[in-house]
Order: C-alpha cells, then structure tokens, then sequence
C-alpha cells in the first residue's frame, strides 16, 4: 500500500499559496484492508475512507467508465492493481495531475510524481485538460471557468477551449444538474476577478446554456453618458469585479450580476435606453432562481436591488416621504443589515463604469442609512397603542411619524 497526496495541494504550494485540505489516493489496497487499519468508509459512488484520526478523505485509486450523459454517468473501477498514473490521467488539468507520495512520519516526499506535464502548464500559467476524458464530465467546464476566476494570470489552452466548445456544441452541458452548476457558479462568484468565469463560459458557448438571462447582455448597448464602457455585458462585469474587489458576500455579488437582467429585452426602437429595466429585470430573475435553486438569501437581495436600484440612484433628491416609501419597500426596518448589502451592490452598479464614475462619490449610502437610523427610532407600538380604538388608521400613523423624524433628521430633500 502506498499513500499520495494529489491534486489542489500540491498545486497551491507549488505556486506558494496557502494550503486549506489535502486530498488522498492510496495505491495498492482493498477497501477490507483500508477498514483493518481503522479507516471508516464513507463513499457511495466509490470507496472514500475517513482517517481513523484526522478524519481526512483517503480515496481509492481508480479508474472510470462514461456510461450517460452527465455528472453522475460514471461507473468506476477500483482494484489493487489500479496504478497512480490510471487514477491522475482521469483528473480534469495537468496542473491537478500531479502527486507526492506521504511518508510513514505524514511528510511528504521530495520527489514529484508528474506524468502529464503538470508542472511545465503551472509554470506557463495554463489550464490543459489531461485527456480525452475531460470531455466526459461537463463539470469541467464550469471548473476551468472558476479556476480562470481565482488564479488570473492563468490562460485555458487553445486545445481545451476547442474541447470546452465541442462539448457545448454537442448538448453535454445541457446534462448539468442545477445544484451542481449553482455551487460552481456560486463559488466563482467569490473569487477574486469573477468576470473571468463569465469570459470562459461566454468561449466556450456554454453561458448561453447555462444562464441566458446573462448571456444575452453582450452587445446591448447603453448610453454613452451614463455608461461610457457602453456594453451592458461589461457593465455588469465591472460591477461584478468591483464589488469582488470590497470583500462583499455571496448575496451582494449575485445581486451585482443579475441586477440589469431586463436590459437584455429591451426592444431595439428604443436603444440605448432601458425605460422600465428594473421591472423586467425582477421578471426575469425568478425563473433563473428557481431554475438553479439559488438561496433564498441571494434571491431575495438580488430581487431588491434589481427592483429598486434606479430609485437607490436617485435617492438624492427624494423628500422625507419619499425616503420612507423607498425603505418600506425594501423591507429596510425589519431587515437594516440586509438593507447595507442592497446599498452595496447599488454602490457597486454606481462605481462599475467607465470614465470618472469609478471614483466618483456615491452620498446615497450615507444618506440612506441616517434616514433608516431616523425611521427607526420611531417605536412604532408606542404609535399604534394611540390607534387602539382605530386599528385602519395605525399603518398610515406609523408611516407619518417616521417620515416627521427623517424631515427632523434634516432629510427632507427636494420633493416628495
């Protein structure tokens, strides 16, 4: 028996990068014997053992057959005689492909166990599929797009894009399941420059099968005056990237990238304007959510800020009532720390932009917060407790005395 550490572990600390988990592959074993030693097995699909001790995966070499289109059209082989190079020849990149054997004190040895040029593609900064099997596992391709997301000075090889393409063209990511295309698309989104997973999918054609909705935002084009980078495509990139680059959590990202769905329908006779987006923007994110089951935390922020962020942006001039309205309806003083993630996301479509809009001040925040701070010092049982004798007048009463201490607050604006 002979234990390796491989994949994402030894890549990482080959390009000098923290290293979270390891994963293993252990050569030469029965799954009777790995149970001898005290490891508990766990996989359904294929023998994975828990450390009797540290609770880490040992896997067991082996080799796979397609036999569906799919994840999960897969049968596996595994057998003493499984050997490390058949276990690393199934695996997605070359960069992934490489191995190091754990010696009896749990170090790792020196020596690189490299078949498949592993080494020279991390040097090149290159993503290169193994073998022909990548074409197997449509998976992969969302795989290489967040990768192309997280490490950004890497390119996809020209052979794997043309792989990438072949398979969209031939329907095998039509086969996806929606949990798994979430998580990929879901842990893309927090890495560190997530307009490249949407560069990757865009070649290979596998966006437009994936998420449309997205897709079809290239080549819509915007006013030049409000968006000088013009495309609505790389807008909502740029807002992407932006709010990637604040640290913001899954929620605001996903809201980032869905908040301008509607200027994908916008009839051509009234390009470059998107009168009524925001609506149609909503419209379009239900389905998308429902399809890919996304949380119900990121769908409801997304749905907020794809709904009001026109008004966000406009805030500025808005009277004391007006204020009040636009918090009401986005929920703001039952939920003020989601209300700050809206208000990101809305900073985030200000500031993602051409020209001088990147560094321009966005005082809506600020303004927005203060007035919430007013709104919620009114102690709105204490109003309703005078209404007791007309429950019908309590809502409007409330409403009244939120929008007195927003107009104290010195936020009364230029209109209501």
């Amino acid at each position: 028996m002979k234990i390796y550490a491989v994949g994402g572990a030894i890549r990482d600390a080959m390009l000098g990068l923290p290293v979270k988990d390891r994963d293993y592959v252990v050569v030469g074993a029965t799954p009777e014997e790995m149970v001898q030693q005290g490891f508990r097995p766990v996989g359904r699909d294929f023998p994975v053992f828990l450390h009797p001790k540290t609770q880490a995966e040992y896997a067991l070499a082996r080799t796979e057959r397609k036999t569906a289109r799919g994840y999960h059209g897969f049968a596996f082989y595994f057998a003493p005689e499984v050997t490390l190079e058949e276990d690393l020849i199934r695996r997605d990149f070359t960069i992934n492909a490489m191995a190091r054997e754990v010696l009896p004190d749990d170090s790792l040895s020196d020596t690189l166990v490299d078949p498949y040029g592993g080494k020279r593609d991390l040097d090149a900064r290159v993503f290169r599929h193994v073998g022909e099997a990548f074409a197997e596992d449509p998976v992969r391709i969302l795989r290489c797009a967040r990768f192309a997301a997280r490490f950004t000075d890497f390119t996809v090889a020209d052979e794997t894009m043309a792989l990438m393409q072949t398979m969209t063209a031939n329907g095998e990511v039509d086969a996806l399941v929606a949990e798994r295309v979430w998580q990929e698309i879901s842990r893309g989104l927090m890495e560190h420059r997530p307009s490249r997973m949407f560069d990757v999918l865009r070649e290979a054609g596998a966006l437009a099968r994936i998420l449309p909705e997205v897709s079809q935002l290239w080549g819509v084009p915007q006013r030049a005056d409000f968006h000088p980078e013009v495309d609505t495509g790389v807008h909502v990139m740029m807002v992407l990237d932006y709010a990637a680059q604040q640290g913001y959590s899954l929620p605001v990202r996903f809201a980032a990238l869905t908040h301008d769905l509607g200027k994908g329908t916008t009839p051509e006779d009234v390009l470059p304007r998107h009168i009524g987006h925001e609506g149609r923007s909503v419209g379009l994110l239900g389905p998308l959510c429902a399809r890919l089951r996304v949380p119900v935390e990121c769908r409801e922020l997304a749905q907020v800020v794809a709904r009001e962020h026109g008004n966000i942006h406009a805030s500025q001039k808005f009277g004391a009532g007006a204020l009040v309205r636009l918090l009401e309806r986005c929920d703001a003083l039952r939920k003020p720390e989601r209300f700050l993630e809206v208000l990101q996301a809305c900073e985030a479509d200000a500031r993602g932009r051409g020209g001088d809009f990147a560094t321009a001040p966005y005082p809506q925040r600020e303004r927005l917060l203060a007035a919430l701070d007013a709104a919620r010092s009114i102690d709105a049982g204490a109003v309703a407790g005078q209404y007791a004798d007309n429950p019908g007048k309590i809502r409007e009463a409330v409403q009244a005395a939120r929008i007195d201490a927003v107009e104290a607050a010195g936020l009364g604006g230029e209109g209501d």
